[in-house]
């Protein structure tokens, strides 16, 4: 069995503003190309479910992907945003040193230890591996989950094992595809696959 892990696509946001769970932020026209790009690469073996973060840029990848792809699709608010981007949302990324002091660099530095926000990056993991077991479970085929850039990477790392000295290395881009196989001791790397930066 696969999982597939998908970050949603580029969004419309001309503001440059941190959206976190702020309704409204939908795919830019990029982003719906990234979306199809990806759900062509994974028609000739299809998902036969999509389960993805509510929000708005989440569910319109999802459905763009099973468009291509037939999978059905439903949502799990476990792979929803961090909510380190919920206490940020709003602001613009320029502002976020003046608005919240300290805790961009924070986060740049380390986002494993930061006493500020109300989740750990180590809780993120935790709710997204659940949720990810869970439809496993129940699926009669692979699974491609959706999500957004730091919740992807936790999970990402957690069922591989990994703990990265620098967890910024390697993050998925918009609409890349990271396909993970079942093994006997949980689950392993098998190939990323991300959309051309012009894919039409």
């Amino acid at each position: 069995m696969h999982i597939h892990l998908i970050r949603h696509g580029e969004v419309e946001n001309p503001g440059d503003i941190v959206y976190g769970d702020i309704p409204g932020f939908v795919l830019s026209p990029h982003g719906r190309q990234q979306a199809k790009a990806a759900g062509r690469y994974l028609a000739p073996n299809p998902p036969t479910l999509i389960v993805s973060s509510p929000l708005d840029r989440a569910v319109e990848t999802a459905g763009l992907i099973a468009a291509a792809t037939g999978a059905r699709t439903t949502t799990d608010v476990r792979l929803t945003e961090w909510f380190l981007a919920v206490r940020w949302r709003g602001a613009t990324w320029s502002q976020l040193p003046t608005v919240f002091p300290g805790e961009l660099e924070a986060y740049l530095a380390d986002p494993r230890h930061l006493p500020f926000c109300d989740e750990s990056i180590d809780l993120v993991a935790d709710r997204f591996t659940a949720a990810v077991a869970e439809h496993v479970a129940g699926a009669d085929g692979d699974v491609a989950f959706v999500s957004h850039e730091d919740s992807l990477h936790a999970a990402h790392n957690r069922l591989v094992g990994r703990t990265p000295e620098v967890f910024h290395a390697n993050k998925p881009t918009h609409c890349s595809v990271t396909t993970l196989q079942r093994t006997n001791d949980g689950w392993a790397d098998v190939v990323r696959w991300e959309p051309a930066p012009t894919q039409q």
